[in-house]
Parts: C-alpha cells; sequence; structure tokens
C-alpha cells in the first residue's frame, strides 16, 4: 500500500492532477502511477432504424459504416488515453528532476471499479473534477469523484483548478465528528504535510465544549509537530470555510470523508460534498 495513484482525462484538469500528484509522491517518496480508464461503454452517437426508408442494402451499408465508425472511435480514444497517460509521465519526471519512479496504466471499464481492483496497493488517490461550461456555477459534484470518495478506503486529493501549485499552509476542517476526530489522528500520523502552516477551522455554533473539542484536536497536531492556529467561525460551512481559507491565504483544506449515512446525506447534504463543490482551492479528504 504504497503507491500513489493519479486518475488522468481529457477533462479532469490533467496537468494540475499530474502536478498534484508529483508534490504528493515527492513528499512522501512514494511511487507514482498514473491511470486513464476508458468506458467500457462510450456513448454512442444515436442510430436510427431506417428500415422501410431506404433498401435493405443501402442500411446494411450504414450498419456496416457504423459499427467501422465505433471502432475507429475506440482506436482513437486508446491512442489519446497513451498520450495523455505519457504526457503526464513526462512531466512529473521533468518536475521532480527524474527522482520519482513513474508508472502508467490504462484500463477499460468503470472508475471506481478499477480503483477498487488497484486499491490494495494505493496509498493515496488524486482526481480532478470536470468543468461543465454550460453551468454559470458549479453546483454538481462530479459523479466520479463523489462515488470514488465515498467507495474507496483511502486519502483522496481533489484538485478543482487549471493549475496546482504546492501548499505552504493549510486548513483543516473540524466538526466534532468521530470521522473528524479519526482524521486529525490520521493527520498527525502522516509526513505529507508537516512544516506547513496549520490551521483547524470549526464551522458552527461557539460552545465551551466545542471550544474543548477544537483545542483537543489542536493539540494532537501540535504533538505531532504543527504550530496549529485554531478558530470557531459561524454561518454556512462552504460560505464561511471558504471566506477563512481566502482570508488568510491558505492553498489547501484537509477533511474528513462523509461521516453520516447515504441516507441521511441524500436528504439533508453532505459538508464533504459542498466544500468539494464550491472548494476554491484543492481538497483533502482523509480515510
Amino acid at each position: 500500500m504504497n503507491t500513489i495513484l493519479a486518475c488522468v482525462d481529457s477533462q479532469g484538469s490533467p496537468m494540475a492532477v499530474c502536478d498534484g500528484a508529483a508534490w504528493v509522491a515527492s513528499v512522501l517518496r512514494a511511487p507514482l502511477t498514473f491511470l486513464h480508464v476508458l468506458d467500457r461503454h462510450p456513448e454512442k452517437a444515436q442510430q436510427l432504424d431506417f428500415s422501410g426508408q431506404i433498401g435493405l442494402g443501402a442500411q446494411e451499408d450504414l450498419l456496416q459504416e457504423l459499427s467501422q465508425l465505433d471502432e475507429r472511435r475506440s482506436v482513437l480514444a486508446q491512442e489519446q488515453g497513451r498520450q495523455l497517460l505519457e504526457g503526464a509521465r513526462v512531466r512529473a519526471l521533468a518536475a521532480t528532476q527524474g527522482a520519482l519512479t513513474v508508472d502508467v496504466r490504462q484500463r477499460h471499464g468503470e472508475l471506481v471499479d478499477t480503483l477498487m481492483d488497484l486499491e490494495a496497493g494505493t496509498r493515496l488517490i488524486v482526481l480532478g473534477t470536470h468543468e461543465y461550461k454550460a453551468w454559470t456555477a458549479k453546483r454538481h459534484l462530479d459523479h466520479h469523484v463523489e462515488r470514488v470518495i465515498r467507495t474507496v478506503k483511502r486519502p483522496v486529493l481533489v484538485v478543482p483548478q487549471a493549475t496546482f501549485v504546492a501548499p505552504g499552509s493549510f486548513a483543516v476542517a473540524y466538526d466534532g465528528s468521530a470521522t473528524a476526530s479519526k482524521m486529525v489522528e490520521a493527520l498527525a500520523s502522516s509526513p505529507l504535510l508537516k512544516g506547513l502552516s496549520c490551521h483547524l477551522v470549526h464551522v458552527g455554533a461557539d460552545s465551551a465544549g466545542m471550544r474543548n473539542e477544537v483545542s483537543r484536536a489542536g493539540q494532537v497536531l501540535s504533538q505531532a509537530g504543527w504550530t496549529v492556529q485554531t478558530a470557531i467561525e459561524s454561518g454556512e460551512v462552504e460560505e464561511s470555510l471558504s471566506r477563512y481559507v481566502a482570508t488568510h491565504q491558505l492553498q489547501l483544506v484537509v477533511m474528513g470523508a462523509y461521516g453520516h449515512s447515504r441516507i441521511r446525506n441524500l436528504i439533508v447534504g453532505s459538508t464533504t460534498t459542498t466544500m468539494l463543490r464550491y472548494s476554491p482551492v484543492p481538497v483533502l479528504v482523509w480515510r
């Protein structure tokens, strides 16, 4: 369980994913693998039934042409993926001056199924988010990202921008839950963010009990070597946390994965999903 696995495609900010993955692999001194997954059942152009409108021979010719077109599309998709992987490999090696061990893999199937197959040998996963230019605001999280985080039991770094900058500071989103406490303990034992400026932020009601919880979590990180600045902010989580990150010019948000049942999340929403929708900086979801 040592490899950093970076998932790249033509839509998910592949160069930012590449740079983020190279940074993680360098810090952890771990091998890096770039993964490109080709959908086993890609969307095809609608095939209309022209029977009764054209002759039988013409219909057979049309079906043959459509079949050849699908085959050609598959070949081109594989070649595009191969070039994308090779570009990522070259970029990662150049960024680290050849210090990394970099591998590439191209698979057919579903992304989540593929990651589950590779999970045992994976230490951390890096993903990009797809941009939907027709929308005026990003209201929905890329379903691949959400499914991966809900399914795979590994930390996931989600890179939302077109470029990645190695962080010098980060915010830990802490809600006092058991999931958040486990995340803090796991973070404390990891070398990934050591040496960076650390802010532990709770968004919610300010109470003596919560101040004690925040202080206790801060002590766990302090004992692990960080100088920790703690804060309790009011308001909606995504707005308040994003504002705090912007005000303090932080470059990364760390938070726990989904802390409640899927049914509850469907009814009242999820802090994890909401932050992934709106965060302007990379989010490290810790399992």
